[in-house]
């Protein structure tokens, strides 16, 4: 595993910034700015043209550091915008982010939220006791994200403000900003027992929040336990959403999630190109297969180019994918 327990986030293969001549290094970085400032001025055109497509569910989740967390300029979208193509590079999204690469970010990108905000706690399920951690208030809350990590992982993944380029912190203001509330939970070995035992707990927050829209998100092979949880009438009735970052699925799976709930659940898949955990073509090949046989299935993916296998959780923007999916 590397740094940022849960994912491969740098590759070999890639030059940092720091190790180019200072020629290259300067013109590097002139480029990346350059699609920075880009992105910044379509976002500000489509604010207000008001045909930006999260237009119609802003409100559902407010901006927060959007110009630090947006996709910069993508390279490529389908017409209607269920796939994205999103520039990765190390040097702007780690050497120039972070303070301590790969585990600290820089302070401008991270707020941290009052330390009563969050909680540790424990739920007894028949599997056994399940470990959890949650920010915000469950049982007033408009929308819910559980996180599930990968493997040699735990619930202090998805709680650590300042690894993955703090897009973490981000989610958690996000959703306690919007009258929400986040969990992260320990997922164990990620087979079916921990899968059980994370049904029970979106079950209960279910039942203590049944105004809210929950949504699952997994990292890794916490996919796997995400996918085993969604073929379970009782669990895959209690999500409303499921993200997959750096994740593995089939058309099988599809099909027991799509009769465990009774109704087409949102997905967002989310992946580096440079993945060789799970390799990208696998998960494009069921993004397009789920998009052939159900055309109206509520589906988007966001493809890193040149990233890797962690870089999912690092990049992914939260608001854009949460607003879409909460929409649905």
């Amino acid at each position: 595993m590397n740094k940022e327990s849960g994912g491969v986030e740098r590759s070999r293969g890639q030059v940092p910034i720091e190790g180019l001549p200072v020629a290259r290094r300067a013109q590097r970085l002139r480029r990346f700015a350059r699609r920075r400032r880009m992105g910044a001025v379509l976002a500000v055109l489509g604010a207000l043209s008001g045909a930006g497509p999260q237009t119609a569910s802003a409100a559902v989740l407010p901006s927060f550091k959007d110009s630090l967390f947006g996709y910069p300029e993508t390279t490529a979208r389908s017409k209607d915008g269920a796939l994205v193509d999103v520039p990765y590079s190390e040097a702007r999204d780690i050497d120039a982010r972070d303070e301590i690469p790969e585990r600290r970010v820089k302070r401008s990108y991270v707020q941290i939220l009052p330390g009563s905000a969050t909680k540790d706690e424990t739920l007894e399920a028949p599997g056994g006791a399940l470990r959890w951690t949650r920010v915000g208030d469950v049982a007033g809350a408009s929308a819910i994200v559980v996180f599930v990590h990968g493997r040699n992982g735990d619930r202090r993944l998805g709680q650590n403000d300042w690894s993955f380029g703090g897009n973490f912190n981000r989610l958690k203001n996000l959703l306690v900003r919007a009258g929400g509330a986040y969990a992260t939970v320990d997922g164990g070995a990620l087979g079916e027992r921990d899968a059980a035992r994370v049904g029970t707990l979106t079950q209960t927050l279910r039942k203590r929040a049944p105004q809210a829209r929950i949504v699952l998100a997994c990292g890794s092979m916490g996919g796997e336990l995400c996918w085993t949880l969604m073929a379970d009438r009782a669990s895959a009735g209690s999500i409303d959403g499921l993200v997959l970052l750096g994740a593995n699925s089939d058309a099988a799976r599809l099909e027991r999630l799509r009769t465990a709930a009774g109704r087409d659940v949102p997905l967002f898949l989310a992946h580096g190109t440079r993945d060789k955990v799970y390799p990208l073509d696998r998960q494009r090949a069921f993004f397009d297969g789920v998009r052939q046989r159900f055309p109206a299935y509520p589906i988007r993916m966001a493809v890193f180019e040149d990233g890797n296998h962690g870089t999912p959780i690092r990049m992914i923007d939260w608001r854009d994918t949460l607003n879409w999916m909460l929409a649905h």
